[in-house]
C-alpha cells in the first residue's frame, strides 16, 4: 500500500493539508444525530433521558473522532478512502436514526436497541479495519499490533450487545433502561480507557491544520443545532402568533450563542493550533490527544444542553396557558439551560490550560457565577433567567477584549500571516498551472 499501487487506493495526507469536501458532507450525518438528541430529552426532560442523552453523544463522539483521524493520516477525498467515509456515513445515520428507540423500544417495526447495537459494530470495525493497514503503512511509526486495536472495540460491542438482549429478561420497566444505560457508560468507559492508554505517540499527526479545522468545524455544527433550537423548538410552529417573548427569547438566544462562538474561535481555537504546530515529538499526540480528542467533547456537549435549555424554555414562554411573569423554569430546564454554559467554559478553561498551562480570571469568574446563580435564576421568570446569562457571557467577552489585548492582537497577527502566505502561494500556483 506504501508503493506505486498503494497509491491508487489511497493518497497520504500531507503537513498543510485541511479539512476535505467529503468530511464536511460526512459531517451533515452529526447534524441530524445533535438534532436528535436533543429534540428526544426536550420532549421528556429527566434524568434518565439526559444521561442516556449523554452517553448516545460519548458514543457517537468515538465515531466521529476515530473518522476525523483517519482523514488526516490519508486524504478522505482519493481512492478507497471515500468507501469506508460513505459505509461509516450510513452506519452514523443509523445510529441517530434509532436514538429514540436505542434503550425503550417502540412497539412494531425491528429492535430499537439491536439496531443501534449493529449499526455501532459496523462503524467501529469499519474504522479500525481501515485505519490499522493504512496506518501502518503511511504514517505510522509502530504501529500497534491489530487484536490491540480490535481488543477495545470487541469488548465495548459486546457489552452494547448484551445491553440490546440481555436487560428485559432480567426486570421490567425503567429497570431495563438502567440496565442498558449502565452497560452503555461500561462500553464507553473502554473506548475511551483504551484510547488514553494504547500509547498514541506510536502515530504521527500529519496535519495540526487538518485537526483544528475539524473540531471547529463540529463545534460550528453543534452551534447551529442551538440556532436551530431557537428556531424549532417546541411549540414554535406556523399556528403560533410571534410574541413579544418569542422575539426577545431569539435576541438573548443569538446573543449568547454568538458570545460562546467569540470566547473559542476568536482567540482559543486559533492559539492552540499555532501552540501545536510549534510542538514537536511525543508532546504533540499527547496535546492532541487530550486537548482534541478529550476535551473538545465537553465543548461540545455543553452547547448541546443549553441548547436543549432553549427549546424548553421557548416550550414554557409560547405556552398559552402560562401567564406573562409567571413562565418560571423548572430546576432540570435551568440546570441544562445554565449547566451546559457553564460546562463550556469550564472545558475551554481546561483547553487552555492543558495547552498553555494558564488560566484567564475572567473565564473562570463567568464559570463559577453561571454555576452560583443557576439556583438564583429558577426564582425569576424564564426571560429574566436567559437575560442573565446573557448579561454574564457579554461581561465576559467585554472583560477578554479589555485584558486579553496583547495576546488576541498577537494570535491574530500570526494567523493573518500564516493566511496572507497561503494565498500568495496558491495564486502563484494557478497563475503558473492555470
Amino acid at each position: 500500500m506504501g508503493g506505486a499501487g498503494g497509491r491508487r487506493w489511497i493518497r497520504p495526507g500531507a503537513p498543510g493539508s485541511r479539512a476535505t469536501r467529503l468530511e464536511l458532507f460526512y459531517d451533515l450525518v452529526f447534524v441530524f444525530a445533535f438534532l436528535n438528541v436533543t429534540t428526544l430529552a426536550a420532549k421528556h426532560l429527566n434524568a434518565l433521558t439526559l444521561l442516556s442523552g449523554l452517553v448516545m453523544m460519548g458514543l457517537l463522539w468515538w465515531c466521529w473522532t476515530s473518522f476525523t483521524f483517519l482523514g488526516n493520516l490519508v486524504r478522505a477525498d482519493f481512492g478507497i478512502v471515500p468507501v469506508v467515509g460513505f459505509a461509516t456515513m450510513i452506519g452514523v445515520f443509523l445510529l441517530a436514526l434509532t436514538v429514540p428507540q436505542a434503550f425503550a423500544d417502540a412497539p412494531g417495526g425491528l429492535f430499537g436497541p439491536a439496531v443501534f447495537a449493529f449499526s455501532y459494530l459496523l462503524v467501529r470495525m469499519l474504522q479500525v479495519t481501515a485505519f490499522w493497514p493504512i496506518a501502518g503503512r503511511v504514517a505510522a511509526t509502530n504501529p500497534p499490533p491489530l487484536l490491540l486495536l480490535c481488543l477495545p472495540v470487541l469488548v465495548s460491542v459486546t457489552l452494547i450487545m448484551t445491553a440490546a438482549f440481555v436487560p428485559q429478561r432480567l426486570t421490567h420497566g425503567t429497570g431495563v433502561e438502567l440496565i442498558r444505560i449502565a452497560l452503555w457508560s461500561a462500553a464507553l468507559t473502554v473506548e475511551y480507557v483504551a484510547g488514553a492508554l494504547i500509547a498514541v505517540t506510536r502515530w504521527t499527526l500529519v496535519s495540526a491544520g487538518h485537526l483544528a479545522e475539524r473540531h471547529g468545524l463540529i463545534l460550528l455544527i453543534a452551534l447551529g443545532e442551538s440556532v436551530l433550537a431557537l428556531g424549532l423548538g417546541p411549540g414554535i410552529g406556523p399556528s403560533l402568533p410571534i410574541t413579544w417573548p418569542v422575539v426577545v427569547a431569539a435576541v438573548l438566544g443569538i446573543t449568547v450563542i454568538a458570545t460562546l462562538w467569540w470566547t473559542h474561535f476568536d482567540v482559543l481555537a486559533p492559539a492552540v493550533e499555532q501552540a501545536l504546530h510549534g510542538t514537536r515529538d511525543a508532546s504533540r499526540s499527547r496535546l492532541v490527544r487530550d486537548v482534541y480528542t478529550y476535551l473538545h467533547l465537553p465543548l461540545v456537549i455543553g452547547i448541546l444542553l443549553f441548547s436543549l435549555g432553549l427549546k424548553r424554555l421557548l416550550l414554557n414562554i409560547s405556552s398559552p396557558n402560562v401567564p406573562a411573569g409567571r413562565d418560571t423554569l423548572g430546576p432540570a430546564d435551568i440546570y441544562v439551560l445554565y449547566g451546559g454554559v457553564a460546562l463550556y467554559l469550564v472545558a475551554s478553561i481546561a483547553v487552555t490550560l492543558r495547552t498553555f498551562r494558564r488560566i484567564r480570571p475572567p473565564k473562570v469568574a463567568a464559570a463559577v457565577l453561571v454555576i452560583v446563580l443557576a439556583p438564583a435564576a429558577n426564582q425569576v421568570p424564564a426571560l429574566a433567567a436567559l437575560a442573565l446569562l446573557t448579561v454574564i457571557t457579554l461581561t465576559l467577552v467585554a472583560l477578554e477584549l479589555h485584558t486579553g489585548r496583547a495576546v488576541r492582537l498577537r494570535v491574530h497577527a500570526s494567523e493573518d500571516g500564516e493566511q496572507e502566505a497561503l494565498e500568495a502561494e496558491a495564486s502563484r500556483w494557478r497563475q503558473r498551472h492555470l
